[in-house]
């Protein structure tokens, strides 16, 4: 089956160094609150969740140290590229994340910033809990023995 890639569906901003600090024990899809510059931004691929993590305050499910380019052509109604923005989930995803949070270690992690098929913006969190260094050089070590077993087999081959 032959599938068609959408226009409408893609990828934004990834949190490539997520994988490597922290373990990912599970994800969720959650909904952004967004104003209008901000979306516009995002469709000409000005965003970056690299330093930003997601909290649950009062109830409530923030992105917090987002970055989200500033939309020349909104000069008078622009947006603050680092403001707080809430969050959509739900109440029983809410109430995990908040389990979640409290036990030791365990934070709340942006992964992906992407349209889905509809074209909203979606946010993939992934709840983590933080790599020792020993576990960021082994995790380093079996990249680099993957990379190289690939290597011998393609001479081998």
């Amino acid at each position: 089956m032959d599938k068609k890639s959408d226009p409408n569906s893609k990828l934004i901003a990834e949190n490539r160094r997520a994988r490597f600090d922290f373990h990912i024990e599970s994800d969720l899809e959650a909904g952004i609150v967004l104003e209008g510059s901000e979306v516009k931004s995002l469709r000409q691929g000005g965003a970056n969740i690299a330093d930003s993590y997601a909290s649950v305050e009062g109830g409530e499910l923030w992105l917090i140290n987002g970055y989200i380019a500033p939309y020349r052509e909104a000069k008078t109604w622009g947006h603050d590229e680092r403001r707080r923005r809430k969050l959509l989930v739900s109440k029983r995803e809410l109430s995990r994340l908040w389990n979640a949070t409290a036990r030791e270690g365990m934070t709340v992690v942006p992964l992906r910033l992407y349209f889905n098929e509809r074209g909203i913006v979606k946010l993939k969190l992934g709840v983590a809990k933080g790599k020792k260094l020993a576990d960021k050089r082994e995790t380093s070590a079996k990249r680099d023995w993957d990379r190289q077993k690939a290597r011998l087999l393609k001479q081998g081959a």
